[in-house]
């Protein structure tokens, strides 16, 4: 006789999720719901004990490679308070700043500098919304214009490698983290584009300013004292795709790299700072970690009660086929993206749907950077729009006064998502290139 305490599958993806959903609906913190939801399937279920959930929480931080997070994290505070940011937008500046709408693109320009160097699109907000949104602002822009093209372009700080969360998806669905980055570059330098583009746009109907040409020789000295802060993505990228050192190492490197530059050659960093900066670290990386501690338990209960295989044989009697299955997934974690964080999404969402992908021939890095892309627009969504949150405190305005501008530019960068999900060798072509072993 089956005992009638145990709970079946479906009850407990009922618990689970809409625990999870209510909690999150009365504002609990997304890491602490996701642990709280657990309980009452635990407090009913025979099989199960509190410290079974607590062992796979723990058990998830036994991973080498969530090292990398506290790291990354690392290199872009010391850069933002080395002000080797400031580096960076001078050489932007140079770039791209006689274009129309020049400090628009400046923007643009210098979150994909910064992205090839932190790894964390928040970082990316801060650091560059601090400098150019009142700069925009001074210059003529709209400032609603000047937030929501700051929230937008920081988004590409988890897209252009390195990237906080594919080395999170690596290390938690087993893939090469240096492949991931590979597969981010042209995507993520595809969405700077259009970026680049809608700035244009903009620029030549409410006739937004440019900075001026440069000569040759501010370009030469400007590139000359950037080039120490361009280095860091050819240690970071360049060393784990050639296999000298792991993703952590890597962000060992960065951190070492940017703490070097930020003390002994500009000088700009002190141990007072140093402090500041170890501090911000530790308390936003051990927000991120908890919340993968959470929901690491959260995903390894529906895994228990069978609920991926559930989904998956759902899905495959629907018989979507791929391109099908990849509008689903994107729109999946374009949806969860709105109130979560990307980071417990990619735990409890992520590992249900590999297997969906997987049994339609999807291959993972794709599904992987198809599901990183979506997760990174919840960056500048809300209700949880995180980057556009900064973004707007900066700028000193409400997010709802600045989203009708932040869903035009969102618009050309849901067109290279759906692209990419179209012609998925845009995201394969450059790991396949350099690292075919990986695709054996």
């Amino acid at each position: 006789m089956i005992d009638p305490f145990i709970v079946s599958p479906g009850l407990a993806c009922f618990l689970l999720v809409g625990g999870f959903i209510l909690l999150v609906a009365l504002r609990v913190p997304v890491a602490f719901a996701l642990g709280l939801a657990t309980i009452p399937v635990i407090s009913i279920e025979l099989r199960l004990t509190p410290f079974i959930v607590l062992d796979r929480t723990f058990q998830s931080y036994n991973s080498f490679i969530l090292l990398a997070v506290p790291f990354f994290l690392l290199a872009a505070n010391l850069m933002n308070s080395g002000k080797i940011t400031d580096k960076l937008i001078d050489l932007a500046r140079v770039l791209t700043g006689w274009m129309p709408g020049g400090l628009g693109h400046v923007n643009v320009a210098v979150s994909m500098l910064f992205a090839g160097i932190s790894g964390s699109s928040t970082a990316d907000a801060a650091g560059v919304g601090k400098i150019l949104i009142p700069a925009m602002e001074r210059e003529g822009y709209d400032k609603r214009f000047a937030i929501a093209i700051t929230a937008c372009s920081s988004v590409m700080g988890v897209i252009i490698p390195p990237s906080i969360l594919m080395v999170v998806w690596g290390g938690v669905m087993n893939i090469s983290v240096g492949a991931l980055f590979l597969a981010g570059a042209i995507p993520g330098l595809m969405i700077g584009f259009a970026l680049m583009a809608t700035v244009y746009g903009y620029a030549k109907v409410y006739d937004y300013p440019t900075v001026g040409r440069p000569t040759f020789k501010v370009f030469f000295d400007t590139f000359k004292g950037s080039i120490l802060a361009l280095l860091t993505p050819i240690f970071v990228i360049g060393s784990i795709v050639a296999g000298i050192v792991t993703p952590t190492e890597s962000a060992i490197i960065a951190a070492i790299y940017a703490l070097c530059l930020g003390m002994f050659v500009y000088r700009t960093v002190t141990i007072k700072d140093l402090g500041f900066v170890l501090y911000d670290t530790g308390k936003f990386a051990s927000i991120s970690l908890f919340a993968i501690g959470t929901a690491s338990a959260f995903g390894w209960l529906l895994a228990f009660y069978n609920v991926p295989r559930l989904i998956v044989d759902l899905m495959t009697a629907w018989e979507f086929g791929i391109f099908g299955t990849s509008i689903m997934i994107a729109s999946l974690f374009l949806f969860f993206g709105l109130f979560i964080d990307a980071i417990p999404t990619i735990i409890i969402l992520g590992t249900v749907l590999l297997p969906v992908a997987q049994a339609v021939g999807m291959h993972p890095v794709v599904f992987a950077i198809i599901g990183i892309i979506s997760l990174a627009f919840g960056l500048v969504t809300p209700p949880y729009g995180l980057c556009l949150l900064i973004s707007a405190a900066i700028g000193g305005l409400n997010v709802t006064q600045v989203l009708r501008d932040v869903v035009i530019i969102l618009i050309p960068m849901l067109l290279i998502l759906l692209l990419i999900i179209i012609v998925p060798d845009i995201a394969l072509w450059l790991p396949k290139t350099l690292m075919p072993a990986t695709f054996q």
